[in-house]
Protein backbone atom coordinates (compact mmCIF):
# COMPACT_ATOMS: atom_id res chain seq x y z
CA UNK A 1 0.00 0.00 0.00
CA UNK A 2 1.36 3.10 -1.15
CA UNK A 3 3.97 5.10 -3.02
CA UNK A 4 1.74 8.15 -2.86
CA UNK A 5 2.46 11.77 -3.67
CA UNK A 6 -0.85 13.48 -2.82
CA UNK A 7 -3.16 12.41 0.02
CA UNK A 8 -6.38 13.75 1.49
CA UNK A 9 -6.88 13.04 5.20
CA UNK A 10 -10.56 13.20 6.17
CA UNK A 11 -11.29 14.20 9.76
CA UNK A 12 -9.09 16.20 12.13
CA UNK A 13 -9.58 14.16 15.30
CA UNK A 14 -6.81 12.08 16.85
CA UNK A 15 -6.88 9.46 14.07
CA UNK A 16 -6.72 12.04 11.28
CA UNK A 17 -3.84 13.89 12.92
CA UNK A 18 -1.92 10.64 13.36
CA UNK A 19 -2.45 9.70 9.71
CA UNK A 20 -1.37 13.13 8.48
CA UNK A 21 1.78 13.06 10.62
CA UNK A 22 2.73 9.62 9.33
CA UNK A 23 2.21 10.63 5.69
CA UNK A 24 4.16 13.87 6.10
CA UNK A 25 7.04 11.90 7.63
CA UNK A 26 7.05 9.88 4.41
CA UNK A 27 7.21 13.03 2.30
CA UNK A 28 3.61 12.87 1.07
CA UNK A 29 1.79 16.13 0.30
CA UNK A 30 -1.26 16.19 2.60
CA UNK A 31 -4.54 18.08 2.54
CA UNK A 32 -6.30 17.63 5.90
CA UNK A 33 -10.02 18.33 5.67
CA UNK A 34 -12.92 18.35 8.14
CA UNK A 35 -16.60 19.04 7.63
CA UNK A 36 -16.69 20.81 11.00
CA UNK A 37 -14.98 23.99 12.14
CA UNK A 38 -14.71 23.34 15.88
CA UNK A 39 -12.16 24.54 18.47
CA UNK A 40 -10.44 21.16 18.69
CA UNK A 41 -10.22 21.00 14.91
CA UNK A 42 -8.64 24.46 14.78
CA UNK A 43 -5.99 23.41 17.31
CA UNK A 44 -5.18 20.28 15.31
CA UNK A 45 -5.23 22.29 12.08
CA UNK A 46 -2.56 24.64 13.47
CA UNK A 47 -0.39 21.64 14.39
CA UNK A 48 -0.73 20.12 10.93
CA UNK A 49 -0.12 23.43 9.18
CA UNK A 50 3.17 23.67 11.04
CA UNK A 51 4.10 20.28 9.52
CA UNK A 52 3.42 21.58 6.03
CA UNK A 53 -0.09 20.21 5.53
CA UNK A 54 -2.76 22.17 3.73
CA UNK A 55 -5.90 22.38 5.87
CA UNK A 56 -9.58 22.96 5.05
CA UNK A 57 -12.08 23.29 7.92
CA UNK A 58 -15.85 23.55 7.54
CA UNK A 59 -15.71 21.85 4.13
CA UNK A 60 -19.22 20.68 3.11
CA UNK A 61 -17.80 18.47 0.35
CA UNK A 62 -14.39 17.00 -0.58
CA UNK A 63 -12.10 19.70 -1.99
CA UNK A 64 -11.16 19.52 -5.65
CA UNK A 65 -7.74 18.25 -6.64
CA UNK A 66 -5.86 15.16 -7.75
CA UNK A 67 -5.26 12.73 -4.90
CA UNK A 68 -3.69 9.29 -4.90
CA UNK A 69 -5.54 8.26 -1.76
CA UNK A 70 -7.99 9.50 0.88
CA UNK A 71 -7.57 8.40 4.49
CA UNK A 72 -10.82 8.07 6.47
CA UNK A 73 -11.19 8.66 10.19
CA UNK A 74 -13.59 6.18 11.87
CA UNK A 75 -16.09 8.89 12.82
CA UNK A 76 -17.02 9.44 9.17
CA UNK A 77 -19.73 7.02 7.91
CA UNK A 78 -18.73 5.34 4.66
CA UNK A 79 -22.21 5.86 3.18
CA UNK A 80 -22.46 9.55 4.11
CA UNK A 81 -22.15 12.20 1.36
CA UNK A 82 -18.56 13.23 2.15
CA UNK A 83 -16.89 9.84 1.70
CA UNK A 84 -19.37 8.85 -1.02
CA UNK A 85 -18.25 11.91 -2.97
CA UNK A 86 -14.62 10.78 -2.72
CA UNK A 87 -15.45 7.30 -4.03
CA UNK A 88 -17.42 8.75 -6.95
CA UNK A 89 -14.28 10.58 -8.03
CA UNK A 90 -12.40 7.26 -8.11
CA UNK A 91 -10.05 8.15 -5.24
CA UNK A 92 -9.04 5.02 -3.26
CA UNK A 93 -10.31 5.17 0.32
CA UNK A 94 -8.21 3.76 3.18
CA UNK A 95 -9.01 3.52 6.91
CA UNK A 96 -6.52 5.23 9.25
CA UNK A 97 -6.13 1.89 11.03
CA UNK A 98 -5.26 0.11 7.78
CA UNK A 99 -2.75 2.80 6.81
CA UNK A 100 -0.89 2.40 10.11
CA UNK A 101 -1.01 -1.39 9.95
CA UNK A 102 0.43 -1.37 6.41
CA UNK A 103 3.59 0.30 7.77
CA UNK A 104 4.10 -2.24 10.58
CA UNK A 105 6.61 -5.06 10.16
CA UNK A 106 5.69 -7.17 13.18
CA UNK A 107 2.64 -9.34 13.83
CA UNK A 108 -0.93 -8.20 14.57
CA UNK A 109 -3.79 -9.42 16.71
CA UNK A 110 -7.06 -7.61 16.03
CA UNK A 111 -10.09 -7.71 18.34
CA UNK A 112 -13.58 -6.68 17.30
CA UNK A 113 -17.09 -7.23 18.66
CA UNK A 114 -19.96 -5.37 20.27
CA UNK A 115 -18.86 -5.49 23.91
CA UNK A 116 -15.73 -6.21 25.92
CA UNK A 117 -13.09 -5.36 23.32
CA UNK A 118 -10.98 -2.87 25.28
CA UNK A 119 -10.48 -5.10 28.31
CA UNK A 120 -9.44 -8.01 26.09
CA UNK A 121 -7.01 -5.81 24.14
CA UNK A 122 -5.45 -4.57 27.38
CA UNK A 123 -5.15 -8.10 28.79
CA UNK A 124 -3.71 -9.49 25.54
CA UNK A 125 -1.04 -6.78 25.43
CA UNK A 126 -0.17 -7.63 29.04
CA UNK A 127 0.00 -11.35 28.19
CA UNK A 128 2.40 -10.71 25.31
CA UNK A 129 4.55 -8.47 27.53
CA UNK A 130 4.61 -11.17 30.22
CA UNK A 131 5.85 -13.55 27.52
CA UNK A 132 8.81 -11.27 26.84
CA UNK A 133 7.41 -9.61 23.70
CA UNK A 134 6.97 -5.91 22.90
CA UNK A 135 3.27 -5.30 22.35
CA UNK A 136 1.49 -2.01 21.63
CA UNK A 137 -2.27 -1.71 22.27
CA UNK A 138 -3.88 0.68 19.80
CA UNK A 139 -6.89 1.44 17.64
CA UNK A 140 -10.09 2.22 19.52
CA UNK A 141 -8.18 1.51 22.73
CA UNK A 142 -4.91 3.36 23.21
CA UNK A 143 -3.20 5.26 20.44
CA UNK A 144 -4.39 5.61 16.85
CA UNK A 145 -2.64 2.90 14.87
CA UNK A 146 -0.67 5.39 12.76
CA UNK A 147 0.73 6.95 15.93
CA UNK A 148 1.45 3.59 17.56
CA UNK A 149 3.50 2.48 14.56
CA UNK A 150 5.58 5.67 14.67
CA UNK A 151 6.00 5.68 18.46
CA UNK A 152 6.97 2.00 18.79
CA UNK A 153 8.75 1.04 15.57
CA UNK A 154 10.44 -2.00 17.14
CA UNK A 155 7.32 -3.62 18.57
CA UNK A 156 6.80 -7.34 18.03
CA UNK A 157 3.00 -7.09 18.09
CA UNK A 158 0.24 -4.59 17.52
CA UNK A 159 -2.88 -5.41 19.54
CA UNK A 160 -5.62 -3.46 17.76
CA UNK A 161 -9.16 -2.81 18.95
CA UNK A 162 -11.12 -2.69 15.70
CA UNK A 163 -14.58 -1.17 15.33
CA UNK A 164 -17.18 -1.70 12.64
CA UNK A 165 -16.58 1.95 11.73
CA UNK A 166 -12.97 1.16 10.81
CA UNK A 167 -13.88 -2.02 8.94
CA UNK A 168 -16.22 -0.03 6.65
CA UNK A 169 -13.24 1.36 4.74
CA UNK A 170 -10.71 -1.49 5.05
CA UNK A 171 -9.61 -3.28 1.91
CA UNK A 172 -6.35 -5.13 2.63
CA UNK A 173 -6.18 -5.42 6.43
CA UNK A 174 -5.01 -8.91 7.45
CA UNK A 175 -4.38 -9.68 11.13
CA UNK A 176 -2.28 -12.71 12.04
CA UNK A 177 -4.88 -13.39 14.74
CA UNK A 178 -8.43 -12.08 14.41
CA UNK A 179 -10.89 -12.24 17.32
CA UNK A 180 -14.62 -11.55 17.11
CA UNK A 181 -15.86 -11.27 20.71
CA UNK A 182 -19.62 -11.17 20.09
CA UNK A 183 -22.23 -9.70 17.76
CA UNK A 184 -25.02 -7.88 19.61
CA UNK A 185 -27.25 -4.95 18.64
CA UNK A 186 -24.95 -1.92 18.48
CA UNK A 187 -24.40 1.08 16.21
CA UNK A 188 -27.63 0.33 14.35
CA UNK A 189 -28.15 4.08 14.12
CA UNK A 190 -25.23 4.03 11.67
CA UNK A 191 -25.39 0.57 10.07
CA UNK A 192 -29.17 0.17 9.80
CA UNK A 193 -29.67 -3.52 10.60
CA UNK A 194 -27.97 -6.46 12.28
CA UNK A 195 -26.94 -8.29 9.13
CA UNK A 196 -25.16 -5.24 7.72
CA UNK A 197 -23.40 -4.80 11.06
CA UNK A 198 -22.40 -8.48 11.29
CA UNK A 199 -21.14 -8.57 7.70
CA UNK A 200 -18.90 -5.61 8.49
CA UNK A 201 -17.45 -7.57 11.41
CA UNK A 202 -16.79 -10.47 9.02
CA UNK A 203 -14.41 -8.25 7.03
CA UNK A 204 -11.87 -8.70 9.83
CA UNK A 205 -11.19 -12.21 8.49
CA UNK A 206 -11.57 -11.65 4.74
CA UNK A 207 -7.86 -11.39 3.89
CA UNK A 208 -6.60 -14.08 6.27
CA UNK A 209 -4.70 -17.02 4.83
CA UNK A 210 -3.47 -20.44 5.92
CA UNK A 211 -1.17 -19.52 8.79
CA UNK A 212 -3.55 -16.99 10.35
CA UNK A 213 -6.06 -17.72 13.13
CA UNK A 214 -9.73 -16.64 13.26
CA UNK A 215 -11.46 -16.91 16.66
CA UNK A 216 -15.25 -16.58 16.91
CA UNK A 217 -18.18 -17.70 19.08
CA UNK A 218 -19.51 -21.07 17.81
CA UNK A 219 -22.89 -19.67 16.79
CA UNK A 220 -21.28 -17.17 14.40
CA UNK A 221 -18.50 -19.31 12.97
CA UNK A 222 -20.24 -20.70 9.87
CA UNK A 223 -21.78 -17.39 8.82
CA UNK A 224 -18.55 -15.46 9.27
CA UNK A 225 -16.61 -18.03 7.25
CA UNK A 226 -19.17 -17.83 4.46
CA UNK A 227 -19.47 -14.03 4.42
CA UNK A 228 -15.75 -13.32 4.71
CA UNK A 229 -14.25 -16.06 2.56
CA UNK A 230 -11.28 -15.97 4.93
CA UNK A 231 -8.85 -18.89 4.62
CA UNK A 232 -7.37 -18.77 8.11
CA UNK A 233 -7.57 -21.50 10.77
CA UNK A 234 -11.07 -21.08 12.21
CA UNK A 235 -11.43 -21.79 15.93
CA UNK A 236 -14.21 -21.22 18.45
CA UNK A 237 -14.48 -20.12 22.08
CA UNK A 238 -17.17 -19.77 24.73
CA UNK A 239 -19.13 -21.84 27.22
CA UNK A 240 -20.07 -24.66 24.83
CA UNK A 241 -18.13 -27.85 25.63
CA UNK A 242 -17.43 -28.45 21.93
CA UNK A 243 -15.59 -25.11 21.50
CA UNK A 244 -11.82 -25.07 21.01
CA UNK A 245 -11.39 -22.79 24.05
CA UNK A 246 -13.96 -23.22 26.82
CA UNK A 247 -14.84 -21.34 30.00
CA UNK A 248 -16.57 -23.54 32.58
CA UNK A 249 -16.53 -23.75 36.35
CA UNK A 250 -13.97 -20.99 36.80
CA UNK A 251 -11.48 -22.64 34.44
CA UNK A 252 -10.29 -22.16 30.86
CA UNK A 253 -9.67 -25.32 28.85
CA UNK A 254 -8.06 -25.80 25.45
CA UNK A 255 -9.28 -28.70 23.33
CA UNK A 256 -6.71 -31.48 23.42
CA UNK A 257 -4.63 -29.74 26.08
CA UNK A 258 -4.83 -28.76 29.75
CA UNK A 259 -6.74 -26.09 31.65
CA UNK A 260 -5.95 -23.06 33.80
CA UNK A 261 -7.86 -21.63 36.76
CA UNK A 262 -9.26 -18.12 37.03
CA UNK A 263 -9.59 -17.91 40.81
CA UNK A 264 -9.91 -14.26 41.85
CA UNK A 265 -9.88 -12.98 38.25
CA UNK A 266 -12.03 -10.12 36.97
CA UNK A 267 -13.10 -12.53 34.19
CA UNK A 268 -14.23 -15.36 36.46
CA UNK A 269 -17.99 -15.01 36.07
CA UNK A 270 -20.71 -16.15 33.68
CA UNK A 271 -20.80 -12.77 31.91
CA UNK A 272 -17.08 -12.30 31.19
CA UNK A 273 -16.00 -15.95 31.01
CA UNK A 274 -16.52 -16.11 27.23
CA UNK A 275 -14.26 -13.05 26.86
CA UNK A 276 -11.59 -14.86 28.86
CA UNK A 277 -11.90 -17.87 26.55
CA UNK A 278 -11.39 -15.64 23.50
CA UNK A 279 -8.41 -14.02 25.15
CA UNK A 280 -6.93 -17.41 26.05
CA UNK A 281 -7.36 -18.61 22.47
CA UNK A 282 -5.56 -15.56 21.09
CA UNK A 283 -2.74 -15.90 23.62
CA UNK A 284 -2.24 -19.54 22.67
CA UNK A 285 -2.34 -18.68 18.95
CA UNK A 286 0.44 -16.18 19.62
CA UNK A 287 2.55 -18.97 21.12
CA UNK A 288 2.21 -18.03 24.77
CA UNK A 289 2.25 -20.67 27.51
CA UNK A 290 -1.03 -21.27 29.37
CA UNK A 291 0.67 -20.32 32.63
CA UNK A 292 1.55 -16.90 31.23
CA UNK A 293 -2.09 -16.19 30.39
CA UNK A 294 -3.18 -17.47 33.79
CA UNK A 295 -0.78 -15.17 35.64
CA UNK A 296 -1.97 -12.09 33.72
CA UNK A 297 -5.67 -12.90 34.01
CA UNK A 298 -5.45 -13.39 37.76
CA UNK A 299 -3.85 -9.99 38.36
CA UNK A 300 -5.70 -8.07 35.64
CA UNK A 301 -6.96 -4.61 36.64
CA UNK A 302 -10.09 -3.58 34.71
CA UNK A 303 -10.28 -0.35 32.77
CA UNK A 304 -12.10 2.64 34.30
CA UNK A 305 -15.89 3.00 33.94
CA UNK A 306 -16.43 -0.70 33.27
CA UNK A 307 -18.49 -2.18 36.12
CA UNK A 308 -16.18 -0.31 38.48
CA UNK A 309 -17.18 0.20 42.10
CA UNK A 310 -17.28 3.97 42.68
CA UNK A 311 -17.74 3.65 46.42
CA UNK A 312 -20.05 2.39 49.14
CA UNK A 313 -22.00 4.93 51.15
CA UNK A 314 -24.42 4.09 53.96
CA UNK A 315 -24.29 0.44 52.94
CA UNK A 316 -25.22 1.16 49.30
CA UNK A 317 -22.73 0.23 46.58
CA UNK A 318 -22.39 2.64 43.62
CA UNK A 319 -21.19 1.00 40.40
CA UNK A 320 -19.90 2.99 37.41
CA UNK A 321 -20.44 1.17 34.12
CA UNK A 322 -20.66 4.29 31.96
CA UNK A 323 -19.00 2.32 29.13
CA UNK A 324 -22.18 0.20 28.85
CA UNK A 325 -23.36 2.24 25.86
CA UNK A 326 -25.70 -0.31 24.28
CA UNK A 327 -28.57 -2.44 25.56
CA UNK A 328 -26.62 -5.71 25.55
CA UNK A 329 -23.87 -4.17 27.67
CA UNK A 330 -26.47 -2.84 30.11
CA UNK A 331 -28.06 -6.29 30.46
CA UNK A 332 -24.64 -7.88 31.07
CA UNK A 333 -23.82 -5.23 33.66
CA UNK A 334 -27.03 -5.89 35.61
CA UNK A 335 -26.34 -9.64 35.52
CA UNK A 336 -22.87 -9.08 37.00
CA UNK A 337 -24.23 -7.46 40.17
CA UNK A 338 -24.51 -9.64 43.28
CA UNK A 339 -27.22 -7.56 44.98
CA UNK A 340 -30.52 -5.89 44.07
CA UNK A 341 -30.07 -3.02 41.61
CA UNK A 342 -31.38 0.51 41.23
CA UNK A 343 -30.53 1.34 37.62
CA UNK A 344 -29.63 4.69 36.02
CA UNK A 345 -30.06 4.53 32.25
CA UNK A 346 -30.51 6.81 29.26
CA UNK A 347 -28.64 9.22 27.05
CA UNK A 348 -28.46 9.34 23.26
CA UNK A 349 -29.71 5.95 21.97
CA UNK A 350 -27.98 3.75 19.41
CA UNK A 351 -31.05 1.53 19.00
CA UNK A 352 -34.81 1.91 19.09
CA UNK A 353 -36.10 -1.32 20.68
CA UNK A 354 -35.40 -1.63 24.41
CA UNK A 355 -37.71 -4.58 25.09
CA UNK A 356 -34.92 -7.18 25.29
CA UNK A 357 -34.04 -5.87 28.75
CA UNK A 358 -37.45 -6.60 30.29
CA UNK A 359 -36.63 -10.10 31.68
CA UNK A 360 -33.50 -8.97 33.53
CA UNK A 361 -35.20 -5.81 34.76
CA UNK A 362 -38.05 -7.87 36.23
CA UNK A 363 -35.64 -10.30 37.88
CA UNK A 364 -32.89 -8.01 39.18
CA UNK A 365 -33.89 -4.32 39.22
CA UNK A 366 -35.94 -2.52 41.91
CA UNK A 367 -36.41 0.66 39.88
CA UNK A 368 -34.99 2.69 36.99
CA UNK A 369 -34.04 6.39 36.97
CA UNK A 370 -34.02 7.72 33.43
CA UNK A 371 -31.94 10.51 31.91
CA UNK A 372 -31.36 12.13 28.55
CA UNK A 373 -32.91 11.76 25.12
CA UNK A 374 -33.81 8.07 25.44
CA UNK A 375 -35.82 8.48 28.65
CA UNK A 376 -39.33 8.60 27.07
CA UNK A 377 -38.71 5.52 24.89
CA UNK A 378 -37.20 3.57 27.79
CA UNK A 379 -40.10 4.48 30.07
CA UNK A 380 -42.58 3.34 27.41
CA UNK A 381 -40.74 0.03 26.96
CA UNK A 382 -40.05 -0.77 30.61
CA UNK A 383 -42.76 0.97 32.62
CA UNK A 384 -44.99 -2.11 32.74
CA UNK A 385 -42.16 -4.28 34.09
CA UNK A 386 -40.37 -2.07 36.62
CA UNK A 387 -40.96 1.33 38.24
CA UNK A 388 -39.43 4.08 36.08
CA UNK A 389 -38.82 7.69 37.10
CA UNK A 390 -37.82 10.39 34.65
CA UNK A 391 -35.02 12.47 36.17
CA UNK A 392 -33.67 14.38 33.18
CA UNK A 393 -30.09 14.77 34.33
CA UNK A 394 -27.54 12.51 35.99
CA UNK A 395 -27.26 14.51 39.22
CA UNK A 396 -31.02 14.26 39.77
CA UNK A 397 -30.98 10.55 38.98
CA UNK A 398 -28.23 9.85 41.51
CA UNK A 399 -30.07 11.88 44.15
CA UNK A 400 -33.30 9.95 43.49
CA UNK A 401 -31.44 6.62 43.62
CA UNK A 402 -29.81 7.59 46.90
CA UNK A 403 -33.22 8.25 48.43
CA UNK A 404 -34.58 4.90 47.21
CA UNK A 405 -31.66 2.51 47.83
CA UNK A 406 -31.26 0.61 51.09
CA UNK A 407 -28.17 -1.02 52.66
CA UNK A 408 -27.20 -4.15 50.77
CA UNK A 409 -28.40 -2.79 47.40
CA UNK A 410 -26.56 -1.24 44.45
CA UNK A 411 -27.00 1.90 42.39
CA UNK A 412 -25.74 1.04 38.90
CA UNK A 413 -24.97 3.50 36.10
CA UNK A 414 -25.32 1.36 32.96
CA UNK A 415 -26.91 3.77 30.47
CA UNK A 416 -27.38 1.60 27.33
CA UNK A 417 -26.77 4.85 25.41
CA UNK A 418 -23.97 7.16 24.41
CA UNK A 419 -23.29 10.22 26.53
CA UNK A 420 -23.29 12.80 23.76
CA UNK A 421 -26.59 14.48 24.64
CA UNK A 422 -25.23 15.67 28.01
CA UNK A 423 -21.50 14.80 28.17
CA UNK A 424 -18.54 14.81 25.81
CA UNK A 425 -17.73 11.13 26.39
CA UNK A 426 -18.60 8.13 28.53
CA UNK A 427 -15.58 8.81 30.77
CA UNK A 428 -16.83 12.30 31.62
CA UNK A 429 -20.24 10.82 32.43
CA UNK A 430 -18.62 8.19 34.66
CA UNK A 431 -16.56 10.77 36.54
CA UNK A 432 -19.70 12.86 37.11
CA UNK A 433 -21.49 9.80 38.50
CA UNK A 434 -18.65 9.15 40.93
CA UNK A 435 -18.74 12.76 42.08
CA UNK A 436 -22.51 12.79 42.57
CA UNK A 437 -22.42 9.41 44.37
CA UNK A 438 -20.01 10.75 46.99
CA UNK A 439 -21.93 13.95 47.67
CA UNK A 440 -23.94 14.37 50.86
CA UNK A 441 -27.63 15.23 50.75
Amino acid sequence: MGAWKQAMVCGLGASGVAAARLLRAEGVSVLAVDERDAPEGRKNAAELSALGCAVALGAPRPPEGDFDVAVASPGLPAAAPFLSGIRRRGIPLVAEMELGWSRFRGRTVAVTGSNGKSSVVKALAECLAAGGLRATPCGNYGLPVCQAVRDAPGADWLVIEVSSFQLETCAEFRPDIGVLMNVLPNHLDRHGDMETYARLKARLFARQRGGDVALTPPEWNARLRRWSGGRGQWKTFGAEPAADFVFAGGRLAEKGAGAIGLDGSYFNNAVLGANAAALFGAARAAGLAPETAQEVLRRFEPLPHRAQVAGEFNGVRYVDDSKATNLSAMIASIRMQDRPVWLIAGGRPKEADFSAAIPVLKARVRGVFLIGEAAPAMAAAWGGAVPCEGCGTLDRAVAAARRAARPGEAVLLAPACTSYDQFRAYAERGEAFRKFASEKD
